[in-house]
């Protein structure tokens, strides 16, 4: 069963691929679900059409294909459908040229502009905790200077 999302990424990728398999006036027959069986296999995901002169309309076609071939039907409009079903023999292909494509990723290199923005922003912090201390113990003195004279106020 689908999700929405992989139905409507599936519907997405079927915009661009022909239409391969054709349904005539005999309608689903064992020939028809058996070359919709090997284009599964082999693509995953296929697009058909129905002919005017068939006797069953274009969800009844994709329906008893999806039935026969253990498929999951994507989308139907006006006379066409698509069908998708996993194959191995495309997931095997797809992780084979996938490994062949990755490339190393140098893992000791670094971006300039970043580190240089780490580094003043660093600075800052570190001139701005510098000035905070400053006030701090300014704060801290004037109040113990405070107390002080009070309690020579007091006293006399």
């Amino acid at each position: 069963m689908l999700t929405s999302k992989e139905r409507a990424q599936l519907r997405a990728q079927a915009n661009g691929i022909e239409t391969t398999l054709m349904v005539g006036k005999d309608g689903v027959t064992d020939t028809v679900i058996a070359q919709a069986e090997a284009q599964l296999t082999a693509r995953e995901l296929i697009k058909g059409k129905v002919l005017e002169s068939a006797f069953m309309s274009p969800r009844e076609v994709s329906d008893a294909i999806c039935e026969a071939t253990g498929a999951d039907g994507v989308a139907v409009i006006g006379t066409k459908f698509v069908i998708y079903r996993f194959s191995q023999k495309c997931q095997q292909e797809r992780n084979q040229t996938g490994r062949a494509k990755r490339k190393a990723t140098p893992v000791s290199k670094s971006d300039p502009v970043r580190k240089g923005l780490r580094a003043r922003r660093a600075a800052a912090k570190k001139v701005r905790e510098q000035r905070n201390e400053y006030f701090r113990q300014q704060a801290i003195e004037k109040s113990i200077e405070r107390s002080r004279e009070k309690q020579l106020r007091e006293q006399d």
